[in-house]
């Protein structure tokens, strides 16, 4: 799949959960293959989705998918930087795997970060959005479509499920989480990265990116250019002034 196709895919049409993720990407730090991981994901799963049958492709096959492309079988292009991600998870815990989970679902698939990215702006500006708000946002950019409505709606129930929205007593409106702070450089540019891969220029100034509301659940410590190059071995920075510089992906 080319870069730009996959940034105009919507793919996430079922909710994605944070132990989901965690519990494949352990089986690939592990060592086990693909066709291993999937089958274990399917029969772990199969109680969380009793109406499945094996021979449809129903939600229990395209959540297994979803989870399997995040960490395992996703986009060529994200490769190295999939490996980088599974790494990171051997070192870190607590929020900072929250930050990788999110990073690699978003660089997988865009649409994750386009709503995230409108939540993020939102918030910025109230301290309570809806469901509505978003949609009506992300219409404006994928197309007024029912699928368009619902899956945004898959989206923001995964927010809700990694606790990084908080539904409030009215239906339909959320508050924030508590935000998580990103003080580690390597791990910085690597959210960095994620930015970057969810975009179809693949470029974007530095402190934009370090204020990225599609990251609205993390603070990301201000860190300079020269560090986040010297943690990341596939960013690349064009320096037009200190106060303007230009990340993006290393062409390979």
């Amino acid at each position: 799949m080319k870069p730009n196709s996959r940034i105009q895919q919507i793919g996430i049409d079922r909710i994605v959960r944070l132990e989901w993720l965690e519990r494949v990407a352990q089986l690939a730090l592990a060592g086990n293959p693909p066709d291993t991981v999937k089958q274990s994901m399917v029969e772990f799963l199969a109680t969380s989705f009793p109406t499945s049958s094996p021979t449809v492709r129903g939600s229990l096959s395209k959540t297994v998918t979803i989870l399997m492309n995040v960490w395992l079988s996703g986009p060529r292009e994200l490769a190295k930087f999939r490996e980088s991600g599974l790494e990171l998870l051997r070192i870190k815990s607590g929020g900072e795997r929250l930050a990788i989970h999110w990073a690699m679902v978003m660089a997988t698939y865009p649409f994750w970060s386009a709503v995230s990215g409108q939540v993020g702006r939102l918030l910025r500006l109230q301290e309570t959005i809806t469901a509505e708000q978003v949609q009506r946002r992300i219409c404006e950019q994928y197309g007024e479509r029912e699928s368009v409505f619902r899956r945004v709606r898959y989206v923001l129930r995964s927010f809700i499920a990694w606790d990084v929205l908080q539904e409030t007593d009215t239906k339909g409106v959320y508050r924030r989480g508590l935000p998580v702070s990103i003080d580690d450089p390597q791990l910085i540019a690597w959210l960095i990265e994620a930015s970057l891969h969810a975009k179809a220029n693949g470029s974007t100034r530095l402190a934009e990116l370090l204020d990225n509301t599609s990251l609205f659940p993390f603070r990301l410590k201000r860190t300079a250019s020269e560090s986040l190059l010297m943690a990341s071995p596939r960013l690349d920075c064009i320096r037009h002034n200190m106060d303007d510089e230009l990340m993006m992906l290393k062409k390979s």
